[in-house]
């Protein structure tokens, strides 16, 4: 048992579902090495919410409200990390929630979606098709969600699909805490903030945004700033911790 006054509870809490997940077949044995490669980058922004982090999940609220079909692609790993938070960010913005998996067998898919459904989302299943133009799994999804939607959220992306997805003329929304990443780099919108932080703030801010701020922040994207700001913020971090 991890005692609740450890400095690492958080993180240690975190790994042990990972690992957990890992052995029931929902999250990929490579799925624990991305989670590494990311919480890695969250050391460097402080384990927090950043100021350009908070305005990127204030401008994903206004996307996928303002988005005509909203979808939600879900992974292993954001399933078992995530599951509750995925749940209440459907409610608040009406976006489709969707399995899409690189290592993809259809005893993990039925067990991402049972996992999903247990926290409250109501999943979109069904038979899926290869549309995607990808050469591996995440190429398949369902024609009636990813393949038709108009905004997608994608956390814990992987590169190549994140620029398919642009390069078919949707937006793009990812959460990556590597603002170097071709992800990153690619997507319409990035958030470079953790997870379990980001979508509860998207959550929050579709509550909260007006039709006329919607308006405004949809409006004005502009993802090289933030991911410039994602770098500025590092950089200042660091280079306090040196003094």
């Amino acid at each position: 048992m991890i005692p609740e006054d450890h400095p690492r509870y958080r993180s240690l809490i975190t790994r042990e579902r990972l690992a957990e997940c890992a052995r029931s077949g929902i999250v990929s044995w490579e799925g624990l090495t991305a989670h590494g490669r990311g919480e890695a980058f969250d050391y460097l922004i402080g384990e927090k919410t950043t100021g350009s982090a908070l305005q990127a999940e204030r401008t994903a609220a206004a996307l996928l409200l303002a988005a005509h079909h909203p979808v939600i692609s879900v992974n292993g790993n954001t399933a078992a990390l995530a599951a509750p938070e995925i749940a209440a960010l459907q409610k608040a913005s009406g976006a489709i929630v969707e399995v899409n998996l690189f290592h993809r067998t259809e005893e993990r898919v039925r067990q991402i979606e049972e996992l999903l459904r247990e926290a409250g989302c109501d999943v979109f299943s069904g038979t899926a098709e290869r549309l995607l133009p990808l050469s591996h799994d995440r190429a398949w999804c369902r024609r009636e969600g990813m393949y038709s939607a108009d905004v997608v959220l994608v956390p814990l992306e992987d590169g190549d699909r994140c620029e398919a997805l642009v390069q078919m003329g949707k937006t793009v929304i990812a959460i990556d805490l590597n603002p170097l990443s071709r992800t990153a780099r690619s997507a319409t919108l990035t958030i470079v903030d953790e997870l379990t932080r980001a979508l509860p703030q998207i959550t929050k801010a579709c509550t909260e945004v007006s039709p006329d701020e919607c308006r405004q922040l949809t409006g004005s994207v502009d993802n090289h700033y933030l991911l410039s700001e994602a770098i500025r913020e590092i950089t200042l971090r660091l280079s306090h911790a040196m003094d």
